[in-house]
């Protein structure tokens, strides 16, 4: 016979909460990230000046700062603030 002791199934809840939490914040990185290439793309299509450079760069500081926000497990506020500052970024250069 199965055993349902409350411990089971409290067992079971904590690993239940630990994947969604682990599915949230992954959601939550590949969002940022997809931003951060939708604005790179922007900026090698469209820029005046130092297209390329301004590409790479933004793509690859928003990948490092998607990265600390993942292991410091924060509030996503690095990687959206430079999505913001990247974009802006772009914007002026792109005018």
């Amino acid at each position: 016979m199965a055993d349902h002791s409350s411990d089971n199934s409290s067992h079971g809840m904590e690993e239940h909460n630990n994947t969604y939490s682990g599915f949230v914040t992954g959601a939550v990185a590949l969002s940022i990230i997809c931003g951060f290439v939708l604005v790179a793309l922007v900026a090698f299509r469209f820029a005046q000046t130092l297209n390329v450079l301004t590409g790479f760069a933004g793509l690859i500081i928003g990948l490092v700062a998607v990265l600390t926000d993942v292991r410091t497990g924060g509030k996503w506020y690095l990687s959206g603030g430079l999505l913001v500052l990247f974009g802006l970024i772009t914007a002026v250069n792109v005018s």
